[in-house]
């Protein structure tokens, strides 16, 4: 009775750490919304990154003065490695995939970064013979990148090739599996509220290069038009803070391959978004890209 009850306690568990981690990729897949605003209201997409990790950095720092949390890692390789996490999952990554919208469509910019988890995969089976997917673990992921462009393209098959913005989409796609890919030594060694603090602290430090160029976070604008300042703290507290300690704890409980699947769920929370925010159509090709993806996920969870 006590195995059988560890069995069923330990799949409540599994189930609820899947639950969370499409919990963040809705999430992350409202920002656009919120994101959006900020742009009309004459935010650039660097300023917002800053202002909303700002935020997020200020939450987390408050609370690791409260618990005392240490401010250093181990060794000057580790925060090689939290410098890493901070690039490649914040700054970079961020750029890349924001700036990738000015030069091409937002069709091809979806597409590209969404199947980072297929690189990540390859990229995580390189350094990790444990992390390697098995068969039926690899058709599953197939069938969710296939399920994922279903949705994206929406039944128009047709890609306008952009090289230079096709490329900064690619580059945020690698970002995000290098982020994968550099969160599996970071949370066998230390606790998830530092290393996501690290995240943002070193996301923050890289951007000053890019402000030696193009100073000025037009903070004065969020006292211009306070609404403004709601859409900022939701994507500072909730879609930065909350998430990124949310996405980095549920990677160390299902593995970093897992967990990046979801993120083919995020064009879909975006369509769903802004069907009942915007009143945008859901057509049958939405509906069967998801049955696809959620089909895929379900394969790509099997282990054995």
């Amino acid at each position: 009775m006590n195995q059988e009850s560890g069995i069923v306690s330990g799949s409540e568990r599994r189930v609820l750490y899947h639950a969370v981690a499409f919990l963040v990729v809705a999430i992350w897949g409202s920002t656009f919304v919120f994101t959006k605003l900020l742009l009309l209201g004459g935010f650039s997409p660097a300023q917002i990154f800053t202002l909303r990790f700002i935020i997020a950095y200020a939450m987390l720092l408050v609370f690791c003065l409260w618990r005392g949390i240490r401010w250093l890692c181990d060794s000057w390789k580790d925060e090689l490695l939290m410098l890493g996490l901070g690039i490649s999952g914040g700054s970079l990554y961020f750029l890349a995939e924001n700036e990738a919208m000015n030069h091409t469509t937002t069709t091809n910019t979806s597409l590209i970064v969404c199947l980072c988890p297929l690189f990540a995969s390859l990229l995580i089976g390189l350094f990790y013979k444990s992390q390697r997917l098995n068969r039926t673990q690899i058709i599953g992921t197939i069938i969710a990148a296939t399920g994922l462009v279903v949705v994206v393209m929406n039944g128009h098959f047709v890609l306008h090739l952009s090289p230079l913005g096709d490329t900064l989409a690619f580059i945020a796609c690698l970002c995000w599996a290098v982020y994968s890919l550099l969160m599996i030594p970071a949370n066998a060694k230390y606790d998830t509220i530092f290393v996501t603090r690290k995240v943002f602290f070193y996301g923050l430090l890289s951007m000053i290069p890019y402000f030696i160029f193009f100073p000025g976070l037009n903070v004065q604008k969020l006292f211009e038009q306070p609404a403004l300042l709601w859409n900022l703290l939701f994507l500072g507290c909730v879609a930065s803070t909350f998430c990124f300690l949310t996405w980095n704890w549920v990677m160390k409980k299902l593995g970093a391959i897992i967990v990046t699947n979801y993120v083919y769920f995020n064009p879909v929370t975006t369509i769903l978004f802004a069907w009942l925010l915007l009143s945008e159509p859901i057509t049958g090709y939405f509906i069967f890209g998801t049955v696809l993806i959620l089909v895929g996920m379900y394969l790509s969870d099997k282990h054995k």
